[in-house]
């Protein structure tokens, strides 16, 4: 409150130039400091940024004697990257410390780490460096909190659990969209893609956004669950995954909406197929795309109904194929999505206008399911926190939308933003939506999940041991690599395998990857003139 109050914290001037550099003809103007940018005093770095522009401007004049003009435009180009950088981490900053009282309810030991690391600049392995024995005292309270009594392990390597299910640690393999299914059918690239993801080590896998009728795809290529010769295929996929690893999996359900019956990515994003189209049902009539994709019509009582059958079918062949663990799809857009956001909902009737109104039929699928659903197993919502759009949701709305599916028995949120509009203007930067995680799961008291430009272990750790979500969910990472989760460890130096079980096949692997990685960690530290004990501290991990 006394924050709030105050007329100099609120109305901070956030100043960002333009152009930093003038020629007037005669000698350049250049400027520097609070002339050239602002962050706010919550992480005190004022005189920080000046001092650090006047030793880049020297640095570039210094590298391109003789071009002046070269040396500020590159000045002007660096320097403004990295204060965009630390102005989003003041606003991180900013916006904690305006919600202590939201914090307050962790325990003191995760709400002391949650303030030193608010503005997600200060991460997990940026505090080791700092004082490794309170860093190792979190670990090891984090771990004795999460069931661990042996050791103290890394954040992301301890257990998770919800309802009757237990994950070996917190990171998810997000749902990524192959568009390789045929009739809906996942084949042989699905088994390899989810099983390798499942042999590197995450604790959950999900697949991809599977479709509960045909004409509830996005593309032709896109998975469904709408018969027996699908559920069979999935099952397959699913017996694979646990018979051969430890991880769990998920699945995901949703409905295109007005973004479906379009061509695979490859083939033109978005676009609509050249031929071959079905009808598409939303809220209210729509072109995702302004001219270029195809009306929806909105949805009648029966279309309601027809939908939320499917959806409950869909969740029965789920259960009997064995998954883990189910999500709701209400993100992105896509049919649930289009009710929620008063963008895509303009309709005038009980399912329109008010949230409570837009929300009441996502609401009906998502407690018809969870009647079908397993009493034992989780049930998961995505959502798009943000819509980046003047007059769409915001994380307020998404607050009260979290809330209203907890009270439906959702047992966790998954956080996502955007896709609802091609109008959209996100602020993005690394870990850019952990914060309208950290406000769902904090400000109602349900788990959540994180997702988006999370892509270091140090992020992991950073947003588990904070308290700002539960489970992160890694994406474009585990394209390029299925054993992100594997590698991850071993760059931090967790070897103990506590959280991160190798396949035994791949032992020898997992030693040679150790081995080397220590190496480069001793050189790295003979480089910098570290001492020995230093550099056994760094082979170590710590």
């Amino acid at each position: 409150a006394h924050l709030r109050g105050s007329a100099q914290w609120i109305r901070f001037p956030r100043v960002v130039c333009k152009r930093w550099v003038h020629h007037n003809g005669r000698a350049p103007v250049v400027l520097m400091g609070d002339a050239a940018h602002t962050a706010h005093f919550s992480i005190g770095s004022g005189t920080k940024l000046a001092f650090e522009d006047a030793i880049s401007l020297a640095e570039r004049i210094a590298e391109q004697p003789g071009d002046l003009a070269a040396a500020l435009a590159r000045y002007e180009e660096l320097r403004g990257v990295e204060v965009l950088k630390i102005q989003n981490a003041a606003r991180n900053s900013t916006e904690w410390f305006e919600n202590v009282e939201r914090h307050a309810k962790l325990e003191p030991e995760q709400f002391a780490y949650a303030l030193l690391t608010r503005s997600q600049r200060i991460s997990h392995e940026n505090l080791r460096l700092r004082d490794a024995g309170y860093v190792g005292e979190l670990e090891g309270w984090l771990a004795a909190k999460a069931g661990l009594k042996a050791e103290a392990v890394p954040p992301m390597f301890t257990p998770f659990r919800l309802r009757g299910l237990k994950l070996k640690n917190r990171v998810v393999v997000s749902p990524m969209a192959q568009y390789s299914a045929v009739h809906g059918i996942p084949g042989d690239h699905h088994l390899v893609h989810l099983g390798a993801r499942a042999m590197g080590g995450a604790g959950l896998v999900f697949a991809e956004m599977t479709c509960t009728s045909p004409d509830a795809r996005i593309t032709p290529g896109c998975p469904g669950l709408w018969n027996d010769e699908q559920q069979a295929a999935w099952q397959r996929i699913v017996d694979f995954v646990h018979a051969n690893t430890t991880a769990k999996i998920a699945m995901q359900l949703g409905h295109a909406g007005a973004k479906g019956s379009t061509r695979v990515p490859w083939e033109g994003e978005d676009l609509p197929l050249q031929a071959g189209n079905w009808p598409l049902l939303s809220a209210s009539p729509q072109q995702y795309l302004d001219g270029v994709s195809a009306w929806s019509r909105a949805m009648s009582r029966a279309d309601m109904d027809r939908v939320r059958d499917e959806f409950v079918a869909a969740t029965r062949r789920a259960a009997l194929a064995g998954f883990d663990w189910l999500e709701l799809h209400c993100a992105h857009g896509y049919l649930l999505s289009a009710f929620l956001s008063p963008l895509t909902n303009q309709r005038s009737d009980d399912y329109g206008g008010s949230l409570a109104n837009r929300l009441r039929f996502p609401i009906e699928v998502f407690a018809a399911m969870r009647a079908a659903w397993p009493a034992d197993k989780p049930m998961s919502v995505r959502l798009s926190a943000h819509d980046w759009v003047p007059g769409g949701n915001t994380p307020a709305d998404a607050v009260e939308i979290a809330r209203a599916f907890q009270a439906a028995g959702c047992d966790l949120i998954d956080v996502s933003s955007g896709q609802v509009s091609k109008q959209q203007q996100p602020v993005y930067g690394r870990m850019y939506q952990t914060p309208f995680a950290d406000l769902i799961r904090n400000e109602i008291g349900i788990a959540t999940m994180a997702v988006g430009a999370i892509s270091e272990a140090d992020h992991v750790n950073s947003i588990v041991a904070a308290g700002r979500a539960d489970l992160c969910a890694i994406a474009r990472p585990h394209l390029a690599n299925p054993a992100w989760t594997l590698l991850e460890a071993a760059k931090i130096g967790h070897v103990s395998g506590v959280g991160a079980d190798w396949p035994v096949q791949y032992l020898s692997g997992k030693n040679q990857l150790e081995r080397n990685l220590e190496r480069e960690r001793q050189l790295a530290a003979q480089n910098a003139g570290l001492s020995a004990q230093e550099q056994a501290n760094l082979a170590q991990g710590v």
